[in-house]
């Protein structure tokens, strides 16, 4: 039997020592004032535990739950387990041509209702959550916990939407220092596209970085107006009506870049098609053994003992005389 926190049992073992010795040979401070007589009148009834006994059972109790927090285990040596999952960086456009309605209620809810598929769909992988449009931040960091990632975009409203352009470079330098350390890097965005030069700039940074792209875009190629936060059509200088397309050009790099691209319709086939062609590419590097450690935990038996005793010496505390 070994301890897998024998810390604990150093760090607390030589206090306890010292107060057991303390409290066992340090007489009563009332002895030492009344008369043998009058304590005895004053102490509690005689149906309790005596007290040698009762700090004897305190002191057992509170050095079983020492052994306890040491963590006593049987070792079985090493076994191998074998893992399955990717980790991936998923990117969700902010922009303001995401309030553009020609998808179901609008661009931005329908991109979240897409995103949240794609996290069902891979349920073993660890993915890290960010935001994109002027500037790019993280909303959650990487995590095979799917449903706290459903929580966080569905967290994300009409007011994270920014009208400045998007920002494609931002968005490369921020996944090359998430993915920097990752075997793989693989980015997937959820977009309504963005501007030519962007996308150019944007390209460069994933090639450098060896980032594999990864697009679902929303939106229609007839477009939509764009709409400002009062959900009112946003003018430009000339006073004509500002109209956003879907840009499949983003698709169309994530293809260059060895990745690949759909376009997001109603149903659930377009996630489907897209996790396929993550997974199959990537069906060697996503399976491996791990090595862990096989062992009996033993912490609870001097836990359980330790509480029922400390439970009967409080219990076993004497009780006052009534008059």
């Amino acid at each position: 039997m070994s301890f897998v926190n024998p810390q604990f049992f150093w760090v607390l073992i030589v206090p306890f020592v010292v107060l057991a010795f303390l409290l066992s040979t340090n007489k009563e401070r009332l002895s030492r004032v009344f008369d043998e007589k009058v304590l005895k009148r004053l102490s509690a009834a005689d149906e309790s535990m005596p007290l040698m006994m009762r700090n004897m059972v305190m002191f057992f109790a509170i050095f079983l739950m020492i052994i306890a927090l040491a963590r006593p285990v049987i070792e079985k040596g090493e076994k191998k387990v074998h893992i399955e999952g990717l980790t991936l960086l998923s990117a969700l456009d902010i922009s303001g041509s995401m309030r553009s309605q020609d998808a179901y209620p609008n661009r931005l809810t329908f991109a979240k209702t897409k995103m949240a598929q794609f996290f069902d769909a891979m349920p073993s992988d660890t993915i890290g959550v960010a935001a994109f449009a002027y500037s790019s931040f993280v909303l959650a960091p990487f995590t095979s916990d799917k449903e706290t990632l459903k929580m966080m975009i569905d967290g994300v409203d009409d007011s994270y939407i920014n009208m400045g352009s998007t920002d494609f470079s931002a968005l490369g330098t921020l996944a090359s220092t998430l993915l920097e350390e990752k075997k793989n890097k693989l980015l997937v965005l959820f977009s309504d596209g963005g501007d030519q030069e962007a996308i150019a700039n944007f390209a460069e940074i994933l090639k450098e970085n060896h980032i594999d792209l990864y697009v679902v875009l929303v939106g229609t190629q007839q477009g939509a107006p764009v709409l400002d936060a009062n959900g009112k059509p946003f003018k430009q200088k000339d006073g004509t009506i500002a109209i956003t397309q879907r840009n499949d050009a983003l698709g169309e790099l994530a293809k260059s870049s060895g990745g690949a691209y759909v376009v997001a319709n109603n149903g659930k086939e377009d996630i489907a098609q897209l996790v396929a062609v993550i997974q199959g590419k990537y069906k060697q590097q996503q399976q491996g053994d791990v090595s862990i450690k096989e062992r009996v935990e033993y912490f609870y038996y001097p836990l359980a003992l330790g509480v029922l005793l400390l439970l009967l010496a409080l219990s076993s505390a004497p009780r006052r005389r009534e008059k």
